[in-house]
């Protein structure tokens, strides 16, 4: 077992380890890198939210949801992706660490996430 595995596991989470390791990693996305996201903490995870550049969800710029990112247990990650239009959190993928998550959402290939 790794040791981010081993601290994954002892650590609850939110925690401000992991709330950096993310913020940090948010910055090499490939998607609005002129604006500046925040991590907040949020039940068992963490919320990114972003100011809307393309205005395509708030046509005045504003602070919008970009996902939750939630530690499940049984020792895996889920991300979550907002439905702007009904406004809830929807369940978008698994991921066995924090890293390979990350890098499906700095990634965003069909601008599920950072639109």
């Amino acid at each position: 077992m790794s040791v981010a595995a081993i601290i994954e596991m002892n650590c609850p989470h939110p925690n401000e380890v992991d709330r950096k390791r993310i913020s940090k990693t948010l910055a090499e996305r490939e998607r609005y890198k002129y604006v500046a996201p925040s991590v907040l903490p949020d039940v068992d995870g963490y919320l990114v939210r972003s100011p809307c550049c393309s205005r395509n969800v708030d046509p005045e710029g504003g602070e919008i949801d970009i996902a939750r990112i939630e530690y499940q247990e049984g020792g895996f990650w889920r991300l979550y992706q907002k439905d702007d239009a009904k406004q809830r959190w929807r369940a978008h993928s698994e991921y066995h660490n924090l890293p390979s998550l990350l890098g499906r959402l700095i990634a965003d290939p069909k601008k599920e996430f950072w639109r």
